[in-house]
């Protein structure tokens, strides 16, 4: 995926809420969004369009415009029923909607004027992320935010069934969407109705599996670096994403400003990761300790950086190592097998950054 089709999901998805570790609580809610996403070249990252679909973070169905069928991706998600009849025509509509929202935006930025060629004069991405949240007094929140080229671009009020601009070149289309009234309502209908109700019907289906709970691994690690000492604690493989991460300094807790969070991550299993970092003076490593608190603990769990434990940075220097030659191994081979189908030279090829 391009740089700027990465950071505009991240911009969309941050606005969502950070799942930071230091933030979360024992209290659970639940949530049911899409990732609707385009570019107008096959070669910049995205297909026309795709859809990707997650409850509570787990994704359980994909589809794209060139197949036109919605994919489970979760075990539990494979059913015949009118549940996934109605995800499925849900997902077709938002094919159709999305490609006539997608040359609205451009046509607002004269971005759809094409050239003597034929072909638009630069590739364009649009991002889209919508759904809704059960909190855990089942009050609801909906969302639905748009991403154009890498930058957060509307946002729709549910309440008064309008539309915020994130940036100039949004107004046009802004006072344009505002004008329909119907499909104002039939979004906020959506947010306020059928998604929770099929959100509800999800995580039915998926009883054993959204509702488990997979207690952290913790560790604590340190690393020293110019006569600074960095203590490291790492909350490994738990499941729901809900986790508390503090540090304490003889049992009493540290002011928040004085600890580096991270946020929380999904892995490629299920579960999720996080950390935090604190700067301590040298020897007194020991009078800190990380606590963390998750629905799969019945107490919080303490853990403090021990010297005779070597073999976990040895074995984190290793790992790294590891991960640093399967890195160089791929850029290489597809520097080299971009030199073969092309027949340019490996100068000609520029890796992407990441954002």
């Amino acid at each position: 995926m391009c740089p700027r089709a990465v950071r505009a999901l991240l911009l969309l998805l941050g606005a969502l809420g950070a799942q930071t570790v230091s933030s979360q609580g024992r209290a659970r809610s639940h949530s049911l969004h899409y990732l609707l996403m385009g570019a107008t070249e096959m070669d910049f990252g995205l297909s026309l369009f795709e859809a990707l679909g997650y409850v509570d973070d787990q994704l359980f169905v994909s589809y794209n415009h060139e197949s036109r069928r919605a994919e489970p991706r979760v075990p539990w998600g494979r059913t015949t029923g009118q549940l996934w009849l109605q995800l499925s025509q849900s997902l077709k509509g938002w094919d159709h909607m999305f490609m006539v929202d997608f040359w609205t935006i451009m046509d607002n930025h004269n971005h759809s004027k094409v050239t003597k060629l034929g072909a638009l004069p630069e590739p364009h991405t649009l991002q889209v992320i919508l759904g809704c949240e059960v909190l855990e007094d089942n009050s609801t929140r909906g969302f639905w935010k748009y991403g154009y080229d890498g930058e957060d671009h509307l946002e729709f009020c549910p309440e008064l069934l309008s539309w915020r601009a994130a940036e100039p070149g949004a107004w046009a289309t802004k006072l344009e969407w505002e004008v329909n009234k119907v499909r104002a309502r039939q979004n906020r209908a959506y947010l306020e109705r059928n998604c929770p109700q099929q959100l509800w019907q999800l995580l039915e289906m998926g009883t054993g599996v959204l509702d488990r709970k997979v207690p952290p691994s913790v560790k604590v690690t340190h690393h020293v670096a110019s006569a600074v000492t960095t203590l490291w604690c790492q909350a490994l493989n738990f499941y729901p994403h809900n986790i508390t991460m503090r540090w304490l300094k003889d049992r009493q807790p540290l002011d928040t400003k004085d600890v580096e969070h991270g946020d929380v991550l999904p892995n490629g299993d299920g579960t999720y990761q996080g950390w935090m970092a604190l700067s301590v003076p040298p020897g007194e490593e020991q009078r800190h300790t990380c606590q963390v608190e998750h629905p799969g603990l019945e107490q919080p769990l303490m853990a403090t950086w021990e010297p005779s434990r070597s073999g976990t940075l040895v074995i984190g220097v290793v790992s790294g190592v590891a991960v640093g030659v399967t890195i160089f191994t791929g850029i290489l081979f597809r520097i080299l097998q971009r030199k073969q189908v092309s027949g340019g030279a490996v100068g000609d090829y520029i890796l992407a950054s990441s954002e």
